[in-house]
């Protein structure tokens, strides 16, 4: 028997012994692994084997070295990133693409859930006829928008930028508190990180019309291109949602591509209290969201929406490969009548993104919304939103919680304040490591207006309303705690 082959009808016993492992993981009964990283270091960092262990102590060592000593992230206290652990049902989706799909491609059921689901997020989000593609993340997603705004604008000028590259300065406009994915985007595109106007924001982090205006005009008047407006539903240090309406006005009037980097916020459509927020989302030119932030899925999940996804395959075609265009069958007359999964690839993905080789990622996000359903969905956010709203009241009732910003979404800016207290920048700071140290209740910092925010955001399917009452309770506790030591 082949070494390759000795696992081979073992999956389900050794796949229970993990998911036992993860479930005892789940719990949060473990130190954190940093502070016990000489232990695990020193039982993992080894020689490369020359003579293999077997798939069973394999087994052993991860369920006893390595899940205990994961990431905090999956953590319902784990609040700083705009990212969880993945949801047990998109857990088993994609344990199951891995082996049965591991490729996107062909004629598969695995490939048409890739386009089932992707219609099932446009439909959710209210994105009308557009068509998607998935990819890693909101880096990519975003990527993938600008190259199709990069290949619109051009091509309006008689060029084919992805086969000739440009050949004139262009503008793109995004608020300064837009996401740094967008800087390096247009670096990666060959259009410089420098093509960037930063637009200034309002008193509440939102982009603001005039000052979109004035840029665009102003290089309008020196010969540039304009090449894409980007506005965010979301952004990530506040939450904050760009006046869609307006700006797509904008970009209907000087005829620019306008982009809506989705990625954390595009779901808050969910909540019925906000959707409002949303008008101007039809005139968009393309959307991007990630699934493995609002809806749980694991990290390595977004989509890009455009109106045509030619134009992606235009921006993003690696030209023909014999090898790879052989392999389908093109003559019908050849295949005597007999079908294989190999006669179609199926949607081509690849011509649409960057990736040729990637996963299935779409069945992840079907079987998410097929275990739960839209009205879950809406649950789950509204819930968050909720949590924001209730952090946000109690701050503002607190004689030593400043809020710094009402939420619109999960997000919830505020800081520890006492009379006593000099520089709050500083003791805040100071406050926030040892609350993360503590391995219960992690939020982020953020700047706003100036100042420096404790900045938690709700999006971890396992959250809930306790995570308020500890948090607060944590952050009470740990002030008086370092104002005290500082006024001995």
């Amino acid at each position: 028997m082949l070494q390759d082959e000795a696992e081979t009808g073992r999956l389900q016993e050794l796949l229970a012994r993990v998911g036992a492992g993860l479930d005892q993981y789940l719990e949060f009964e473990h130190p954190d692994a940093f502070s016990r990283q000489q232990d695990w270091c020193d039982a993992l960092e080894q020689p490369v084997p020359q003579q293999g262990v077997g798939i069973d102590a394999v087994t052993r060592e991860l369920i006893e070295e390595i899940i205990p000593n994961g990431s905090p992230v999956s953590k319902p206290g784990f609040t700083a990133f705009i990212t969880t652990g993945g949801t047990t049902v998109s857990t088993l989706a994609s344990t199951a693409a891995s082996i049965a799909s591991p490729q996107r491609y062909m004629s598969t059921a695995f490939n048409l859930l890739e386009e089932l689901s992707l219609d099932w997020l446009a439909q959710m989000f209210e994105l009308g006829s557009m068509k998607g593609i998935y990819s890693s993340g909101g880096s990519v997603a975003n990527l993938v928008a600008l190259g199709a705004a990069r290949q619109s604008a051009f091509e309006k000028l008689g060029r084919d930028p992805a086969r000739d590259g440009v050949d004139r300065a262009v503008g793109v406009y995004a608020s300064r508190e837009c996401h740094h994915t967008i800087q390096r985007s247009c670096g990666v595109l060959g259009i410089g990180r420098r093509t960037i106007r930063p637009i200034d924001c309002d008193e509440q982090g939102r982009m603001r019309a005039d000052a979109l205006r004035a840029a665009i005009e102003r290089d309008l008047s020196e010969g540039i291109l304009p090449m894409a407006i980007v506005a965010s539903t979301g952004t990530t240090n506040t939450g904050a949602i760009d006046p869609l309406s307006e700006i797509g006005a904008i970009g209907r009037e000087f005829d620019i591509w306008f982009h809506i980097d989705g990625a954390y916020g595009l779901p808050g459509i969910l909540d019925q209290r906000l959707s409002h927020l949303y008008c101007g989302l039809e005139m968009a030119d393309s959307v991007s969201v990630d699934p493995h932030k609002w809806l749980g899925a694991a990290v390595g999940v977004a989509a890009t929406f455009v109106h045509d996804r030619s134009l992606l395959e235009r921006a993003f075609t690696q030209e023909a490969a014999d090898y790879l265009e052989g392999t389908v069958e093109t003559d019908p007359d050849a295949s005597e009548g007999i079908e294989h999964s190999l006669d179609n690839f199926g949607v081509p993905y690849f011509n649409y993104g960057t990736e040729l080789s990637a996963p299935c990622r779409g069945v992840a996000v079907w079987a998410l919304i097929r275990e739960i359903g839209v009205d879950g969905m809406r649950e789950r956010i509204v819930r968050h939103n909720d949590m924001a709203r209730e952090l946000a009241e109690f701050c503002r009732a607190h004689e030593n919680f400043e809020l710094l910003l009402e939420p619109t979404l999960s997000v919830c800016c505020f800081r520890y304040v006492s009379p006593r207290l000099q520089n709050l920048d500083q003791f805040n700071q100071r406050l926030f490591r040892r609350l993360i140290r503590e391995n219960e209740f992690m939020p982020s910092t953020t700047r706003f207006n100036g100042k420096l925010a404790l900045r938690p955001c709700f999006i971890g399917a396992r959250s809930g309303r306790d995570q308020i009452d500890g948090l607060v309770q944590a952050v009470l506790r740990i002030g008086a705690e370092l104002a005290d030591e500082m006024g001995r």
